[in-house]
C-alpha cells in the first residue's frame, strides 16, 4: 500500500503538471546562468518586465508541459526607487554599477512594490533551472514510458500467448522459435538498436521499450493458457459451438489475467530503468526534455562534489519508483495467489 500511494502521488504530481510547478514554462526550461548551481532553499530577488507573450488555454498548456512566460526576469541584488527610475544591481555583479529603468517597464508585484522574491526548495542545475520543477516534470516521462510500453507489451504478448497456447502444433513451435530468439538478445541491446532503427526522441522510447517487453508476458500468456485450455469449461464451449476467437478472449483470457498483472506491474518498473539509461546515453527522451536520465547525464560529472545532489536527486526519484512498482507487483503476487 506504501508503495500504491507513492505511485498514486507521482501520477497526481505528473497530471497537474505545470499547474503546480514552481516553474510552469515548457519542460520547466527557464535558464538563467546567473542563478547556475545555487544551494538548496536559496531565495533571490527579481525584478520582471511584461512581455508581449500569447494567452494559452488550460488544455494546451496542460498538453504542451507548460506556457511561455510573459514576462522577462532580471535577478538582482537589491533595487532603489529615485521618482520614476528603477535603480538595480545585478546579482553577483555589483562592480558593474547601477543599471536603471522607467518603473512604468517593470510589472507590479501583489503589494504594488516592483521587487519579486522566488525560492529555490532543492536549487538549481547548471543551467540556472529550478530542480525541483524539472523532477516533478519528468516524472511524467518516466510514468508514460511505463504505461505505454507495457500497453505495448500486453497487446502484442497476449496475443502471440494466446495464439500459441491455444493452437499448439507447429504455430506454437513458430511463435515459441521467434519469442526464444528475441528473448536470448539482451534489452538493451535491443533497444539500443530499435533506437537507432527509428531515430531518438520521446516517442520513439514508447516503441522501442514496448516491443522488448512483451516477451515475458508471451511465455506466461502461453503457459497459462495450456492448462486451461484443456479445461471442462472450455470443452463445454467448444460443445456448444462457440467460436475459437470467442473462447480465447471470452473463456480463457480472463482465466490468466492475474500472473498478467503482476508481470505488468514489474514491467513497468523494466520500463522507467531501460528509459533511465537510454535518456543517460542520449538516446532516449531528448533535452531539454525533463527526463531523470537526462538530469543525471547532465549533473554526474558533480558526483564527487559538494553538488553531488543534483544527479543523486533523480537517480533516487528513478529507485524509489522503481522499488514501489516492485512492491506493488509482490502485493499483487499475494493477494492474487489464490493457493496460500
Amino acid at each position: 500500500m506504501g508503495g500504491l500511494m507513492f505511485i498514486l502521488l507521482v501520477a497526481l504530481v505528473s497530471l497537474l503538471g505545470p499547474f503546480i510547478r514552481p516553474d510552469s514554462t515548457v519542460n520547466a526550461n527557464d535558464q538563467s546562468l546567473v542563478l547556475s548551481r545555487l544551494k538548496p532553499g536559496t531565495t533571490v530577488q527579481e525584478i520582471r518586465i511584461p512581455n508581449k507573450s500569447t494567452d494559452v488555454s488550460l488544455w494546451e498548456e496542460w498538453k504542451n508541459g507548460g506556457k511561455p512566460k510573459n514576462h522577462t526576469s532580471i535577478a538582482v541584488d537589491s533595487i532603489k526607487i529615485e521618482g520614476d527610475s528603477l535603480t538595480y544591481w545585478l546579482i553577483g555583479n555589483n562592480n558593474a554599477g547601477a543599471l536603471r529603468i522607467s518603473i512604468h517597464e517593470v510589472m507590479q508585484n501583489e503589494t504594488g512594490g516592483f521587487s519579486f522574491t522566488r525560492t529555490f526548495r532543492l536549487g538549481t542545475d547548471k543551467y540556472g533551472r529550478d530542480l525541483l520543477s524539472r523532477l516533478m516534470a519528468g516524472a511524467l516521462i518516466s510514468l508514460a514510458v511505463g504505461s505505454i510500453a507495457v500497453i505495448i507489451s500486453l497487446l502484442v504478448g497476449l496475443t502471440l500467448g494466446l495464439i500459441a497456447g491455444y493452437y499448439r502444433g507447429w504455430v506454437d513451435q513458430l511463435i515459441m522459435w521467434f519469442t526464444n530468439v528475441i528473448w536470448a538478445v539482451p534489452t538493451l541491446i535491443l533497444v539500443m538498436a530499435i533506437t537507432f532503427a527509428f531515430g531518438t526522441g520521446f516517442w520513439k522510447v514508447f516503441l522501442a521499450v514496448g516491443l522488448t517487453m512483451w516477451v515475458e508476458v508471451a511465455r506466461i500468456a502461453r503457459g497459462q493458457v495450456l492448462g486451461i485450455r484443456e479445461k471442462e469449461y472450455i470443452e463445454a464451449a467448444r460443445a456448444l459451438g462457440f467460436s475459437e476467437i470467442r473462447i480465447m478472449f471470452n473463456h480463457v483470457l480472463p482465466n490468466i489475467i492475474s500472473p498478467i498483472i503482476v508481470i505488468s506491474a514489474a514491467n513497468f518498473a523494466s520500463a522507467i530503468l531501460i528509459e533511465a539509461g537510454l535518456s543517460f546515453l542520449g538516446l532516449g527522451a531528448q533535452i531539454p526534455t525533463p527526463s531523470w536520465g537526462n538530469m543525471i547525464r547532465e549533473h554526474y560529472a558533480y558526483i564527487t562534489t559538494e553538488l553531488a545532489y543534483l544527479a543523486i536527486v533523480p537517480g533516487f526519484m528513478i529507485m524509489l519508483l522503481v522499488l514501489a512498482f516492485m512492491m506493488v507487483g509482490n502485493g499483487l503476487r499475494d493477494a492474487l495467489d489464490v493457493r496460500e
